[in-house]
């Protein structure tokens, strides 16, 4: 597996490489926000460890053209700060988890091992999250064996949300994703199919990971976190 570390303390970058490649990781590593794009772009990496004070472009447009570009490897941002808004923007921009500083190594290597895991589960024909299958090709649901009855959109949403984990969506951006602008919808039609689509996983208690983020919109939440 390799990794790329974004991270312009030198010291500390030292110190996570080390420790990665004793964990049996290839590592790479920059300084700052533009070498570590230029990486990015040039090599196949299984996740990306980056921090969000950067010089150069900083951690959040680093993920945003990484995302812009198609490039959809694994991102764990690294932050000194432990606000909501700046875990929320990056999220919403493509990060796929965080961690603040300080932390210890050991969990740095669990949330990356998390990561490549649930990157490698949504390769291919099916989708998992537990007991939660889609068969992507068949578009069919089934939760511990037991087939889950869906409409075309309630599927379409639920696929949606298992590809885009953790990441805050508002109502707009759910509408140009799932319902790919069909005119003279309103934007509360994705209430209603959140709502249908809560309903119908709520008998296998499975309607608690698709959150509503107040004043922002809706995320399905990954809960493989530490």
């Amino acid at each position: 597996m390799r990794i790329l570390i974004v991270e312009d303390n030198e010291d500390l970058l030292k110190t996570v490489k080390k420790f990665l490649e004793k964990e049996g990781y290839v590592v790479d590593t920059a300084t700052d926000g533009d070498e570590g794009l230029d990486k990015a772009f040039e090599n196949r990496y299984d996740c990306i460890v980056l921090d969000i004070m950067l010089p150069g472009i900083d951690g959040f447009e680093f993920v945003k053209a990484l995302r812009e570009s198609g490039i959809e490897v694994p991102v764990l941002m690294l932050t000194a700060l432990d606000a909501v808004e700046d875990k929320v923007k990056g999220l919403s921009l493509g990060a796929d988890d965080y961690l603040t500083k300080p932390f210890d190594l050991r969990e740095l290597s669990a949330r990356i091992a998390s990561l490549i895991r649930r990157s490698q589960m949504v390769k291919g024909e099916e989708l998992k999250f537990k007991d939660l299958k889609i068969n992507t090709k068949a578009k069919s649901v089934r939760i511990k064996d037991v087939e889950l009855k869906l409409s075309k959109r309630e599927y379409e949403l639920l696929e949606f949300f298992l590809r885009n984990p953790n990441v805050v969506f508002t109502r707009e951006e759910i509408l140009e994703k799932v319902w790919q602008n069909e005119r003279y919808i309103r934007s509360n039609v994705v209430d209603v199919y959140i709502s249908y689509l809560r309903n119908k996983l709520r008998d296998f208690g499975y309607d608690k990971y698709i959150e509503t983020v107040p004043t922002l919109g809706y995320r399905f939440r990954w809960e493989e976190r530490l």
